[in-house]
């Protein structure tokens, strides 16, 4: 996937990095973030609930792999209780600037069943979504 926001690179990075700013977007259309515990430090891990419109919270966790900013974010994606399809993958972000934008190139994998990556893919087109209009009103 690739997004280009409105704002520099180093902005950009912020709305993925700073906890406060990634409870602000993350998630389907709809989904609330009760809680985060998101700093990312290579090798520490992170913990977000995620609240559905309707039912029980659940989490997803994993660990930062590589955390150069402003060009750079990985982290390892796992849900909690995990679905008997899931598997641990690799979520892998890198920020290019394009004049004042920025073009954001997000990947994960790899995953076990199709079904499960057209779900990933569903989330984070939404939470992308969502990011963009956060950005668009606060610029």
């Amino acid at each position: 996937m690739r997004r280009t926001l409105p704002i520099p690179r180093a902005r950009a990075f912020d709305f993925f990095a700073d906890a406060a700013l990634l409870a602000k977007w993350w998630g389907p259309r709809g989904f609330a973030i009760p809680s985060l515990d998101f700093t990312p430090v290579v090798g520490t891990t992170y913990r977000i609930a995620m609240q559905p419109p309707e039912g029980e919270a659940f989490y997803l966790t994993g660990t930062f792999r590589e955390v150069d900013a402003p060009s750079r974010l990985a982290f390892t994606f796992e849900w909690e209780p995990a679905d008997p399809d899931d598997a641990e993958t690799i979520a892998r972000l890198s920020f290019e600037a394009i004049d004042e934008m920025t073009e954001v190139h997000f990947a994960q994998g790899p995953f076990k069943t199709e079904e499960r990556r057209a779900l990933h893919r569903g989330g984070w087109t939404e939470s992308f979504d969502k990011l963009g209009e956060l950005v668009a009103r606060q610029s």
